[in-house]
């Protein structure tokens, strides 16, 4: 963890042995060398997401006085409490149940591994702590077939670089990490396709077939050029940071006349929900989107609970075919 401020409550007591094999000197925390070695075996944003959870946790038991490797059962439960309840900094409101979930989980990881891997403790003070029910309705903002459409066409207005972001992340489903962090030489051919190699959320790669409209798009903004990142900042030499895509989308999405609250991610729920509504198979679009459980992708469905989807009138004109003929069901 960078430039860990310290901690005001003193460290337990803890076993030499396995805190010698931890990274960092004999004068660090050990709570800070061990969240240092825990975050060693994640990547990218799962990575960036524990630390703060971590460093939020190290705040809180610092506010308590308590050193985080001697925190209870009480401690994590006044926690809960305090983020349910209690306006959180980033946001200026009490954190949904999906955060705490979140932050909870990252908790468990990190106290399980002090006491499996580490063999630094032998108790975890999240063990028996109860987790909030997560709700299955997804709270992103969803987009209907036409607001998609209006979107990529003022994408395909503005830049090539904007039109090609945007048909990856509407036609393909990416998150915008994925598709951000891609090469050029990730853009090629398989077996008679044309895919672009991305890195999945928990550092799996994975292969993307690409439809012809996103390679249209990005045939275009890419050219000529055969390396590098695959988007470019502003002056054609930097990977196009998260933060400036995140502006630009959100200026497209005001010419584009979308609601507010639309985020990169909202495209993720409308690629489950248009797929599905057009009849892709469930656990077709769960691959497609690297869900390991296909209840994630159930809740990215905003349309499941439509009348309209019931199997109940499939059924019923299946065995009412041919009644005028006598042979239906009386």
């Amino acid at each position: 963890m960078p430039a860990p401020a310290p901690i005001a409550a003193a460290a337990p007591p803890v076993r030499p042995a396995p805190l010698d094999r931890l990274p960092g000197s004999s004068s660090d925390d050990p709570f800070h060398r061990l969240a240092a070695a825990w975050l060693l075996s994640y990547g990218g944003h799962t990575q960036t997401a524990y630390r703060r959870d971590i460093q939020a946790w190290a705040a809180w038991c610092e506010q308590l006085g308590v050193h985080p490797l001697a925190a209870q059962r009480f401690h994590v439960d006044a926690w809960v409490r305090h983020l349910s309840s209690q306006p959180q900094a980033r946001t200026a409101r009490p954190a949904s149940a999906a955060t705490i979930a979140r932050r909870l989980s990252a908790l468990s990881r990190f106290y399980d591994y002090a006491i499996h891997d580490a063999e630094l403790l032998t108790h975890s003070p999240v063990a028996s702590v109860r987790r909030p029910r997560v709700s299955d309705e997804s709270q992103a903002v969803g987009l209907t077939a036409e607001q998609l459409r209006r979107l990529l066409r003022a994408a395909g207005e503005h830049s090539p670089r904007s039109a090609a972001l945007a048909a990856l992340l509407i036609f393909c489903g990416l998150r915008i990490s994925e598709a951000l962090g891609a090469d050029v030489r990730d853009f090629g051919h398989d077996h008679g396709h044309r895919v672009l190699k991305i890195t999945r959320k928990g550092g799996k790669s994975a292969r993307v077939p690409l439809p012809p409209p996103v390679v249209r798009a990005l045939e275009d903004y890419l050219a000529e050029r055969t390396s590098g990142p695959l988007f470019l900042a502003a002056g054609g030499e930097r990977r196009y940071p998260y933060i400036s895509a995140k502006q630009q989308f959100d200026r497209l999405c005001r010419t584009a006349g979308l609601p507010a609250g639309v985020t990169p991610h909202s495209l993720r729920h409308s690629y489950a929900t248009e797929n599905l509504r057009l009849g892709a198979a469930l656990q077709d679009v769960q691959d497609a989107m690297g869900h390991a459980d296909p209840r994630t992708t159930r809740r990215y469905d905003r349309s499941r609970h439509s009348l309209d989807r019931s199997p109940n009138y499939l059924l019923a004109a299946s065995l009412t075919h041919g009644e005028s003929d006598g042979e239906g069901v009386r």
